[in-house]
């Protein structure tokens, strides 16, 4: 299905505030509320979440972590896909470059950040080597894609 400009204005509207009544929306963009519908049908809308301040939530420090794998095989990837997809990991990327994983963490404290590398990384015999970058502020952070 092709997106025209009417569908862009929707999602547009969608990301900035979800829990907009879908009658509302579409008035705004001068759609249908068959056409939001239409939309989530089609998978253009993955899920309506609320963003949360970590800061407020005790996430305080927000990690960036690259990691190599030893072997990179199917299987091994996919079992390393599977383990870096846990609750305690905010974002991973499948990348290309030096590291073959690009991780996104929000922890209350080093110590817990520390947990963590012991259970992600040291005790994980596909991973050669890790490298941790930690956020000194929060420039931006949204999850808008249009």
């Amino acid at each position: 299905m092709a997106l025209d400009d009417f569908d862009r204005a929707l999602l547009k509207h969608l990301q900035a505030e979800c829990q907009t009544p879908l009658r509302e929306l579409a008035e705004r963009v001068h759609l249908s509320t068959a056409s939001v519908q239409r939309l989530k049908q089609e998978g253009y809308i993955k899920a309506n979440v609320a963003v949360l301040d970590p800061d407020k939530l005790g996430q305080v420090i927000t990690i960036f972590v690259e990691v190599r794998a030893k072997k990179t095989h199917a299987a091994d990837l996919e079992a390393l896909k599977a383990r870096f997809s846990g609750p305690e990991i905010q974002q991973c990327y499948y990348v290309t470059g030096a590291a073959d994983f690009m991780l996104v963490l929000l922890v209350p404290s080093m110590s817990r950040f520390q947990q963590l590398c012991d259970t992600l990384f040291h005790g994980n015999p596909n991973v050669e080597w890790f490298r941790t970058l930690v956020a000194l502020d929060r420039v931006k952070a949204t999850l808008e894609v249009l």
